[in-house]
This record gives C-alpha cells, structure tokens and sequence, in this order.
C-alpha cells in the first residue's frame, strides 16, 4: 500500500482513478497499521495502555469502514476511464449507496470505543456487526460483477486474466463475508479474518507486475520513478532486518558489528543487480527509440501533406497520446529570429527541448509529464523526435510552396482560358449587338411608330444595355495584368471615390438608397492604377446598393493607415451567411437571379495585383449591414 501511495504521489496523474486509488490504499494502510499497533501493544506490554489500544482501534475502524465504498468507487472509475462508466444519475446514485452506510457504522463504531470493553482485533468486521459484513459482501460482489464486465471488453489478453483473476478474488471475498452473517451457516471466523485480511496482497503484487509488463493504467512509462521506489522500499525492509538480526543476535554480538557484517553483504549483490537493471533499462530504452522512430515516421508522411497547422496539431496529440504526456506543445518563432534564447516571458512548468536546424533555432517542444520526473527513455525519445522535426517541417515547407505554386500557375492558366473566351465572346458578339442597338434607336426616332411597338423597343435596348454591361465584365475580369502595369501605376484614390460615388449616386437615389462619401482633406496616392481603384470601389458600392432595402444607407470612406491607404464600404443590409462567406470573392459565385458572380472577384482580383488585401466583416454592427474594406499600398504623389 505505501509503495502504491509513493508511485501516485510521484506520479501525480490528474485522474479521479489515481486519487480513489491512492484514499483506497490509504484505508488499507490504516487497517493493518490499527492491526500491527495492536499486536505489538500486546507483544511489549502485559496489559496494553487503555489510550494505545483505543488508539489502534480508532485507525484500524477508519480504514475498515472506508473499504468497501472505495472498492465500488474505485470500479466505477476504472469504468469511466474505459468509457463504460453508467449515466451521471446512476453513478451518483452508486456512489451515495456506497458512502452513506459509512457514517452509520462511524456512529456504531464509536459506542464500541468508549464503552471500555476489550476489541476483537482478529475479528474486527464482526465486531461492528452482521449489517457491517453484508454491506462489505454487496460492495464486494458489485465490483466482482463490474471486473467481470471489464473481462467482457479487455483489449487484450493480459487484461483478460488480470479482470477475471480480480474478479475471482473479489467474488470469493464476497462469499466469504457473506458466509459470516448469522443466519447462513457456521464458519471459523479466526482463519477466515486473516485470509481476507491478507487478501490484498494478491491483487495489489499483480497489479504491480501488469504496470511494469504491461504499462496497465498507463503509469507503466515512468519506469524510474517505478525502480526508484522499489529499490527505496527494498533498501528499508533490508535495514529493518539489519535492527532486527542485530537485536536478536545482541546476546553474543554488538549489534554494530552484526549492523556492518550485513551492510558489508550488500557488496555481493551490487554487480548483479546492476547487470540486471542494465539489461532491463537497456531494452526499456530499445522500446522507447522504437516508438518514436515509428512516430517520426508518420510525422513525415502527415509532412507530406503540406499543410504546417496540420503538421504541429498532429505532432503534439501523438506525442501526448503515444509518450503519454500530461501536455505536448511545439512552439516555432518567428521566420528569421533564430534565438537561442527562451522567448521572453515564458514561465510555464514543463521540459523544454530545443529545435534546431544548424546554427539556428527555429522553435521549442514543451513537454509536460503527470508526475514530478521525465523517465530517461521518454527524455532520449523527445531528443530524437526533435532532431527530426526540422526535416520534416522543411519537407513540409517545400511541399506547401509547391502546392500554393502549383494552384497559381493554374489559376493563370484558367484565366488565360477565360481571357481568350471573353475575348471571342466580345469579337463574336459585341458587333453584332452594337448593330442592334444602332437600328433600335433610329427605329425609336420615326414618329410614326405605334406606341406599342416603341415600348418593347425600348424594352429590347434597355436589355442589350444589360447584356453589353456583363460582356464588359466577363471582359474586366478575363483583362491580364500588364507586366510593369502595377510597379508604375499610381492614382488618386480619393479622387477615383468622388467619381464613383457621384456616377452611382444616381443608381441609388433610383433605389431610395443614401449613399454618403467622406472626403479626404488631401489627395491618397496609392500604388494602383486609376481603373483599377474604379473597378473596385464600383463593384464594392453596386453591390453594397443592391443589398440594401429601401430607406437604408451607404457609406464610402478613405483613410490612411500607416503605409497603406484603406478604401471601407459599408452598408446596412442583411448581411452576408455564415454558409457562403467562404465562397463570395469565388469567380461566378452569386446569389442573385440576374447576377455574374464576377463583381466582387474583380475586387479580389484587382486588389491582388496591387499588392493589397481585401477583408470584410458581416454582420457589421446591431446583427445587420456588412463592411469590406480594402488596403492599398501608399504610392508617391504626383507633382
């Protein structure tokens, strides 16, 4: 029990499992604790001291009457670490079926400590009473029943035997609690105390090997912490047997002598243990290196992916859930630091590994254990893991270049397409569509046509004006970038606003739309061509017109912003949904029946090529109305 309490104390896993576990070890420790008290008391002394024996009796009671509702606790969970835990309101109900009995027997104990009778330290269950033993037998049989559901759903088949062994040993403690209630049939109670109260010898050793074969209950990776307390509790029993031999042998030897002689033996055994813990850390190690080449190895096939988040999210969850780490986290500085130094205010507990690619260091793994140690061969396995990392976080650079350059060049490819399309569109049909409209508006001209036939004419020309404006668009969309057009372009963007905003003005007084511009006290140069600013402050504003109802507002502002001028447009309709906004600046997206799609990818597109960025945000203010804002690099003004 108290090499159980040490190896949780150290290794300090933040699992319900692990406190029940240790508060059951704790109730077992003061049950044999109370046992040995007493039996030594009645070893040294003819009539034990009234306060000693209370005492034992007062420690052996705490830890008996907390047994069983820690045997049920500890099982239920166990069943939520394995997910087959019951729903909340049955294990609340479990659980307060398991306690609540304790305060009963606390009270029925205490009447027993002050009465001043002797107490039956061979019997103790017996001596708190038939109600005492049947709840023991319940608690006992309800966890053999769950162990045998554990054996249902084991993994493996270490498992396997580990639940049925437990199961057996449970159910059979069962049997024997419940053989003892009166009423069932005779039994010698003396014999039968003493095998259930060594009982817990059986489970606890096996659990001890499953943990350091098997890595049960993942507490099996701190192999140090595990050799360390096991060679402490070693080292204590062996200098207990020292006082022990030297006490018995006093009568023919100092106890300092036979102290040293056994000290001195101690010599022996040294090179042997030390060839055996060798070869048992050296194949722990092997294991260790194993798993990790095998999880570099992944590392680099997710690496190929060419997608960076992707590669750091995965690599922090496998090494938590394969390393077993309380918390895995890698950190990159930024591009061109190279710091060897710890970034400026990082104060977290944890292990840090450094990641470097040469001379340089291009980040850091923080490592977090459950407990206070890292084991040797975790620590070796995180230090191979970071040599590497920067391999594949390069290979995974490279493959993310590729495929941005690869999407490019296709990119151009289809506007290319697109450009040769639009281009014999216009040659095939603007002509004959100009023609049209020439003999449309001479036919509008003689005053003798009937006035039916003059509206459907007027009809016709209002929808070749329509049919023209989006042959123009396709048109400005498919338009490539001259080579050298943006390294020499520059206009006036307030400018380029004053005359957007009063060609449109019209358009929105048509909608009963207000549609306000905020002026700028001087001219903003910026780094666009002027047809490029009109193209994209016309398509923001059209768009803003034909989303806003009737009685609504637009607004246009300029503003500059450091280095960059910023062209916002806002309005007050419905807003953009959460569902298309990942698709609106997509070529030939649109909502409207009459829509190309083309207009707000022309402002992508010509904000693009000026080196700028386009951004919007929707709703904008009081759940309604969406702002797009648009920055350009500030150009030299013109003299």
């Amino acid at each position: 029990m108290l090499f159980w309490m040490v190896v949780i104390l150290g290794y300090r896993r933040q699992r319900n499992f692990e406190r029940v576990f240790f508060f059951l070890c704790l109730a077992l420790f003061f049950f044999y604790g109370g046992s040995l008290l007493s039996l030594n008391a009645q070893i040294y002394y003819v009539q034990p001291p009234a306060v000693l024996t209370a005492f034992s009796w007062s420690v052996l009671c705490i830890g008996l009457i907390f047994l069983p509702p820690l045997v049920l606790h500890l099982h239920l969970e166990y069943a939520d670490t394995r997910l087959l835990a019951p729903s909340l309101t049955g294990r609340r109900f479990w659980l307060t079926a398991a306690y609540a009995p304790a305060l009963y027997f606390g009270l029925r104990a205490y009447p027993i400590l002050t009465s001043g009778k002797p107490f039956d330290f061979l019997t103790p269950s017996y001596s708190l009473g038939s109600a005492f033993e049947l709840w023991f037998a319940i608690a006992l049989g309800v966890s053999a029943y769950l162990e045998k559901k554990f054996a249902d759903f084991a993994p493996d088949g270490e498992q396997l035997l580990f639940h049925r062994f437990l199961c057996g040993v449970l159910g059979g403690a069962a049997l024997v609690f419940l053989s003892r209630v009166p009423g069932y049939f005779a039994a010698d109670r003396t014999w039968m105390s003493t095998a259930v109260a060594l009982l817990p010898i059986l489970p606890l050793g096996a659990l001890v090997y499953y943990v350091q074969k098997y890595n049960f209950l993942q507490i099996g990776r701190q192999q140090n912490l595990l050799y360390a307390v096991t060679v402490t509790f070693f080292a204590l029993l062996y200098l207990s047997l020292v006082r022990r031999v030297g006490i018995w042998l006093e009568p023919v030897l100092p106890p300092e002598a036979s102290a040293a002689i056994l000290l001195f033996v101690l010599v022996v055994f040294i090179e042997p243990l030390q060839r055996i813990l060798g070869r048992r850390l050296k194949e722990t190690a092997r294991q260790e290196m194993d798993q990790a080449q095998k999880v570099a190895s992944v590392i680099h096939e997710v690496a190929r992916q060419g997608n960076q988040k992707k590669l750091i999210s995965f690599t922090e969850a496998w090494l938590k859930e394969k390393l077993e780490l309380a918390e895995a986290r890698l950190d990159l500085f930024e591009s061109g630091s190279g710091s060897r130094e710890e970034p400026a205010g990082e104060k977290e507990p944890g292990w840090l590994f450094p990641i470097e690619s040469g001379e340089r260091r291009i980040g850091v793994l923080r490592a977090k254990t459950h407990g206070a140690m890292l084991s040797g061969e975790t620590r070796a396995a995180l230090e191979y893991l970071c040599e590497q990392l920067p391999g594949a976080l390069e290979l995974c650079r490279l493959i993310e270049e590729k495929v941005r350059l690869e999407r490019e060049l296709a990119e151009r490819e289809r506007m290319a397409a697109l450009g040769q399309m639009a281009a014999s569109i216009s040659h095939n049909l603007k002509n004959p569509l100009g023609s049209i409209k020439t003999i449309l508006q001479v036919q509008l001209e003689n005053p003798g046509l009937p006035k039916a036939i003059r509206g459907e004419t007027q009809l016709v020309l209002e929808e070749i004006g329509r049919l023209s404006a989006k042959l123009n668009q396709l048109l400005q969309f498919s338009r490539p970038t001259v080579v050298g057009e943006r390294a020499e372009a520059a206009s006036d963007a307030a400018a380029a606003a004053i005359e957007v905003t009063s060609v449109l003005r019209h358009e929105a007084e048509r909608r009963g739309v207000t549609l306000q511009f905020t002026e700028s006290d001087a001219p903003v140069c910026v780094k666009a061509s002027k047809e490029a600013v009109n193209d994209t402050l016309s398509n923001l504003v059209m768009n803003a017109l034909e989303a806003t109802p009737r009685g609504g507002h637009v607004s246009v502002k300029i503003s500059r912003n450091g280095e960059e001028c910023t062209l916002t447009v806002e309005d007050d309709g419905p807003g953009i949904s959460p569902e298309i906004r990942e698709k609106i600046l997509q070529p030939f997206f649109t909502t409207k029946t009459q829509g190309t799609g083309l207009g707000l990818a022309i402002v992508a597109r010509r904000v693009s090529e000026a080196g700028g960025s386009v951004d919007f945000v929707s709703p904008s203010k009081n759940g309604r109305g969406t702002r797009f804002s648009v920055q350009l690099p500030l150009g030299e003004t013109k003299r």
